[in-house]
């Protein structure tokens, strides 16, 4: 078995249906960074154990937990409280990680995003890889734009191809905005501390190429429109009808903001 660890604040949305599609763990604990709606009751009503930490960063959030809950398991299974584990994710874990060579310290895993009942197979660009189970004491976490990476890993990076479902836009679009926003600005200060280099570029773990690819793409001039061309034209978001376009415009939208985050970071830094 294993153990789940899962990052919240104000999720009393999400949380009752990730924890629902958990139900096959044993070992569950949320770590909370300051919720004021009703999370931390739904977590302790479903049993999970609770801790609480500001927020930082995603990696700097995991790194905390790895330090601080008290785990059952030599196995860590990280999920977001808008994630969901399926029948089919469960038993590709459990056999991943019984049959897992003593060198693998952890694996990288996929996800479908969902638009509703839509999966955006090619809109999302599926797959897309997170390092998001590790063996106890053998890996840690490191920022990487608005989200997170593996940081340093005693060990292999192995994979599990079945994904587990991500609906991010469970909260509507005026939330996923809201955040996206922020994030914007953190993608683009990571544009401007992080180097574009071959090894990353050519590495041949999927995650560590995709960070360094989008790094080197969002330098190009029209990249928002480019981008919104590929998804939709290209890999055929558009056979994904209304929400293959929606979420296609969205990202649009959403490099954009990037773009226009890294004009305003860029004159600050040279004032």
């Amino acid at each position: 078995m294993l153990s789940v660890l899962i990052l919240t604040q104000n999720e009393e949305l999400d949380l009752p249906g990730c924890l629902q599609s958990l139900n096959w763990c044993d070992d569950i604990h949320v770590i909370d960074s300051g919720s004021s709606d009703g999370t931390l009751e739904i977590a302790q009503r479903q049993g999970a154990q609770i801790a609480v930490n500001p927020f930082t960063s995603f990696a700097q959030q995991r790194n905390w937990a790895l330090d601080h809950c008290q785990v059952r398991h030599e196995w860590i299974l990280f999920l977001d409280a808008d994630e969901r584990s399926t029948v089919a994710f469960q038993s590709a874990v459990l056999d991943a990680i019984h049959s897992a060579p003593s060198e693998v310290a952890g694996f990288y895993c996929c996800w479908k995003t969902m638009l509703g009942k839509r999966w955006l197979k090619r809109a999302d660009n599926f797959p897309k890889w997170q390092f998001r189970i590790l063996k106890q004491g053998r890996a840690r976490f490191a920022d990487a734009g608005h989200g997170q990476k593996e940081g340093f890993v005693n060990g292999l990076i192995a994979y599990i191809s079945e994904p587990y479902h991500h609906f991010a836009f469970s909260d509507g679009w005026d939330s996923w905005m809201e955040k996206h926003v922020v994030y914007a600005r953190k993608d683009a200060a990571e544009m401007l501390k992080e180097p574009i280099t071959k090894a990353s570029l050519l590495s041949s773990h999927g995650s560590q190429r995709n960070i360094a690819l989008k790094l080197l793409l969002r330098r190009i001039p029209c990249w928002p429109l480019l981008r919104f061309l590929y998804t939709y034209l290209f890999k055929g978001g558009f056979l994904e009808l209304e929400e293959g376009l929606v979420y296609c415009r969205k990202m649009m939208w959403y490099e954009h903001q990037v773009k226009r985050q890294l004009v305003f970071l860029s004159r600050a830094n040279r004032d």
